[in-house]
């Protein structure tokens, strides 16, 4: 049964969480941060302890169905998590930083169900996989070498003026 005490410190939990997620986000200067990532956490776990409480509330409820706001939460981050994504000429930015919101969303989602161990776990993973970006990132000859015809691309333009 669903209290207001255990959805305070669901709420809570999830706060930490999200902060913890946020925090490494900060140390590397992304764009969103801790209070980002603490809302996008939190508010999956209201969302998620609302539509708890709604079926557990009102036992009338034909088609009372908790999982339908959660879906919708998925469906939310999605939309965000697209629109961080840019598309350069050469390259591709904002994956991580969408794929870490929709991470976080879904920790959230857990937290509001009760799963704490399983999302501390997944937070814990999830910030280790953030903070050992460097190990992934490819050499940066591509990008040099991208940079470099760029180059030589302009000045052959400004040459043939």
């Amino acid at each position: 049964m669903l209290t207001e005490s255990i959805a305070i410190t669901r709420i809570l939990i999830s706060a930490l969480f999200g902060c913890c997620i946020g925090i490494e986000r900060y140390i590397h200067k992304h764009p969103a941060g801790v209070r980002t990532f603490m809302l996008i956490c939190m508010a999956s776990t209201l969302a998620t302890l609302a539509s708890i409480w709604i079926c557990q509330t009102n036992l009338n409820l034909i088609n009372g169905d908790p999982g339908r706001i959660a879906a919708q939460v998925v469906t939310g981050i999605g939309f965000i998590g697209a629109g961080l994504i840019i598309k350069n000429k050469y390259d591709v930015s904002g994956l991580t930083t969408a794929a870490s919101i929709f991470a976080t969303s879904i920790i959230g989602i857990a937290v509001g169900v009760g799963l704490i161990w399983v999302s501390a776990l997944v937070t814990f993973i999830v910030i280790l996989v953030l903070a050992s970006s460097f190990l992934f990132h490819e050499n940066n000859s591509r990008q040099k070498a991208m940079e470099q015809e760029e180059k030589e691309r302009q000045e052959a333009l400004k040459e043939n003026k």
